[in-house]
């Protein structure tokens, strides 16, 4: 990583010590060798690892919290929790996807920006939130944002700590000196934070037997399309996304399809920050197109728009997918535990015409309800 410091588990200890000595807060840093409590959230502390920040404890069950995303913030909704007091930005956290859900409901206009446009992200917005955890990479904070240092980090510790890991990209450099999670391994952790550990082991139940019914689904390797995901920039050009163990493309890695990026000299945007136009799009020509950005509109609203742009192009009628109405969106860069389930089961009817019900919704409401 070039000028910026990772925030490691030395930077976290002396934090906790500096809180410690004069803070008295709902969740704190541990020195590393804290005892764990019997989760009950009267009072008796417990730890919980992650990384980068590795130990934390907790002196009782956070209460209110802010996170990085939608993918943790479906986690919370999973486990039974309201939804983050604020996001970095809420437009990407799509609730509609709980509309598959019996009675799941989120008011996603309720939650808090920390993202604004021109101006970053602000550190007072985190002391106007107070909030008990925050579920947030700090090496996220720091290496995509300018203006955010260590001493930063620290102080917003001081209200309440940092648990967060980057999981819906494996593209970023400064990720590579710790361990990358599973959308699984990191709601495990947070159902811990939370002592909603058994709602966790349901859905993943839940999902262990999902994966099952994706086999029957999944036809031969030789049967399955090559993909494009794309995010259009509605001028003609695309942001490429090559698929990787990211939690964002999880429903197409279970689903097994070719990425024809990646079998493309075309680098993934993550890594490159670049964009390709209909010309390189055509000479990869990819069987499905999935488009990204767009998971706020109809599925009739995306054909009136982003397909029909496609369409009028002259070289982007030429593309096969556009012919043959393989068109679709693409799912969400964010994704936990319900979204999963939800953008999976609409992927498999997209690539591969299923038309019968690969998840209980049902049974994933009874989970987040309490009623399993």
């Amino acid at each position: 990583m070039a000028d910026t410091r990772q925030w490691t588990r030395r930077n976290i200890v002396r934090t906790g010590a500096a809180v410690a000595a004069g803070t008295a807060l709902a969740g704190c840093i541990s020195d590393g060798d804290g005892g764990s409590g019997d989760g009950s959230g009267d009072g008796e502390s417990y730890s919980v690892s992650m990384p980068p920040v590795d130990e934390v404890e907790f002196e009782g069950v956070p209460e209110t919290w802010v996170a990085n995303n939608g993918s943790w913030a479906d986690m919370g909704v999973a486990l039974g929790r309201d939804p983050p007091e604020a996001l970095w930005m809420p437009s990407r956290y799509h609730t509609r996807y709980y509309d598959e859900v019996p009675d799941v409901s989120i008011d996603g206009g309720s939650i808090d920006a920390l993202y604004e446009d021109g101006d970053g992200v602000d550190k007072e917005k985190f002391y106007d939130h107070d909030a008990d955890v925050h579920v947030i990479d700090p090496n996220f904070l720091q290496n995509r944002y300018d203006g955010w240092e260590e001493s930063d980090i620290e102080d917003v510790a001081g209200v309440g700590p940092f648990f967060g890991n980057s999981i819906f990209s494996r593209e970023y450099d400064w990720h590579d000196d710790y361990e990358y999670l599973t959308l699984y391994e990191a709601f495990e952790k947070l159902s811990q934070v939370f002592q909603e550990e058994e709602r966790y082991e349901a859905f993943a139940e839940l999902h262990d037997e999902f994966q099952s019914t994706l086999e029957d689904v999944v036809p031969p390797e030789e049967e399955r399309p090559a993909v494009a995901v794309l995010w259009p920039n509605g001028d003609g050009t695309f942001l490429p996304y090559v698929i990787n163990e990211g939690t964002s493309f999880k429903q197409w890695r279970d689903l097994g399809v070719r990425d024809a990026l990646a079998e493309s000299d075309v680098e993934d945007f993550h890594s490159s920050r670049g964009q390709i136009d209909y010309e390189t799009l055509l000479e990869v020509d990819p069987d499905v197109i999935l488009c990204r950005g767009n998971e706020d509109a109809s599925a009739e609203e995306f054909r009136e728009t982003v397909v029909a742009d496609m369409e009028a192009d002259a070289a982007g009628g030429e593309l096969t997918a556009v012919r043959n109405g393989d068109v679709y969106r693409g799912g969400p860069l964010y994704q936990g535990p319900i979204t999963n389930l939800v953008v999976t089961q609409r992927a498999a009817e997209q690539v591969y015409d299923v038309d019968e019900q690969l998840f209980d919704p049902e049974a994933v409401s009874d989970i987040v309800n309490g009623d399993a």
